[in-house]
Formats: C-alpha cells, sequence, structure tokens
C-alpha cells in the first residue's frame, strides 16, 4: 500500500479501519486499500481544515468581546466553543493544543457568565451543575468511538452501532455505553445476541464479541438494581 495509516486519524480512516476484515459488519466490512485510504484521509483533511475555519473565527470572536456584551451573545459563543472541542476529538492530527486553547477560552467565557449571574444563588448552583456535567462530558469524548458517534454527521450508521460496540475495547465500551439510556441498552443487547447468534452459526470466531455483550447486559443489570434502589 502507497498511503499509510495515519498515526492519528480521523473519523472516517477511524471507521474503514474498524470494518476492515471485520465478521461483525457482515455486508459492510471494508476494503483496506489504497483507494479506500486515500478517500477516507482525503475526508478527514476536509473536516481538519473546516474545523479550523471555526476555530480561528471563534478565536477572532472571543477575543473582540465587549466588556459588558450581551448575554446571549455570549451564550451563543459558549456553544460554539464546546461544539469545537467535541469536533476537535474526531478529526485527525493531534489536536491536543487545540483542545487545550478550547478550554482557556471556555474558562473566560465561564469567567463572564457568572460575573452575569452577581448574586443570584441558585444561577451559580445552576452553572456549578453545568460544569460538573460539562468536566463529565469531555471526559468520554477521550474515547474516539463516543466522539464519533455524537458526530451529528457521523460516521456510524445505525446498522454500524452494535457491531462497533461489539468490537470494542472494554474500557471504550464502558463509556460508550453511558450515552444510552436504559431503553436503548435493551435493543442494542438485543440486536447484539442476534447478530451474535448469526455468525456462530456460521462458524465465525468472535470471542471479544460474546465478552462485550455479556459485559452490555450485566451493565444493563447494573443500572437496573441502580433504579430500583434509587426508587426503594
Amino acid at each position: 500500500m502507497i498511503f499509510k495509516k495515519s498515526d492519528n486519524p480521523g473519523s472516517h480512516e477511524r471507521h474503514l479501519l474498524r470494518r476492515n476484515n471485520n465478521p461483525l459488519f457482515q455486508t459492510r466490512q471494508s476494503e483496506l486499500n489504497d483507494d479506500s485510504m486515500m478517500v477516507a484521509q482525503e475526508k478527514d483533511h476536509n473536516e481538519i481544515l473546516k474545523f479550523h475555519e471555526g476555530f480561528k473565527k471563534v478565536l477572532n470572536d472571543t477575543i473582540n468581546l465587549k466588556p459588558n456584551e450581551e448575554s446571549d451573545v455570549i451564550l451563543e459563543l459558549k456553544n460554539r466553543l464546546e461544539a469545537l472541542y467535541e469536533q476537535a476529538h474526531r478529526i485527525g492530527d493531534d489536536q491536543s493544543e487545540t483542545k487545550a486553547a478550547l478550554k482557556k477560552l471556555l474558562d473566560v467565557i465561564m469567567v463572564s457568565i457568572r460575573k452575569g449571574a452577581g448574586n443570584d444563588v441558585q444561577a451559580h448552583q445552576e452553572l456549578d451543575q453545568e460544569e460538573t456535567a460539562r468536566k463529565a462530558h469531555f471526559e468520554l469524548l477521550e474515547s474516539p468511538l463516543v466522539a464519533d458517534i455524537l458526530n451529528p454527521d457521523s460516521v456510524i450508521s445505525e446498522d454500524d452501532l452494535v457491531p462497533c460496540l461489539l468490537s470494542s475495547s472494554k474500557d471504550e465500551l464502558s463509556k460508550v455505553l453511558q450515552l444510552f439510556d436504559q431503553t436503548q441498552l435493551i435493543s442494542i443487547a438485543v440486536r447484539a445476541d442476534e447478530l451474535i447468534t448469526t455468525l456462530l452459526k456460521e462458524k465465525q470466531n468472535i470471542p471479544e464479541a460474546i465478552e462485550n455483550l455479556i459485559f452490555i447486559q450485566g451493565y444493563i443489570e447494573y443500572i437496573s438494581n441502580m433504579e430500583r434502589d434509587s426508587g426503594e
């Protein structure tokens, strides 16, 4: 192959590699060759260019904030920064410096928002809760699969979701499962069981997929017990 795997692949290349010679994807298996790698890497490169355009604009808009800027303007800027931080986790190349810069810009914006809240105790409590949720969300984004699933234009189709989960590491799976509610998880487990049953009939060797299904079922039981205990 002329085109090598990237050291820090973007979402398109990652998904190409997930599907390569992976029986869990059945008809969605990918063929890893120069053409498919070139297409995936080109798409990822275009997303990097688009991301950096957005980053430059949001940086400029943050710098040019007025001392007494309207709250709507500040909140809209915060939403853009959070969206860019998500995007930074799914694009290719090393974006560690850019992600650190986005976090600093968010800190600046949050200072302005807290200042606008004045002495409103309830508003500050809500901001504390929001920061806690944001921190947990950002930690989940460290999983490439989480970042890819949360992408509004995700490369992971509905049909690819279960094969992705059954192909992932336990650490990644534990993060991804937090994205779904109990009803969604039960549906995922049923579909995963059906897929594994089909592949076992075809004599496919899929021990990791079976382990992941057991992990998913155990997670469902765990959150079911948590909900039951909290309701008592």
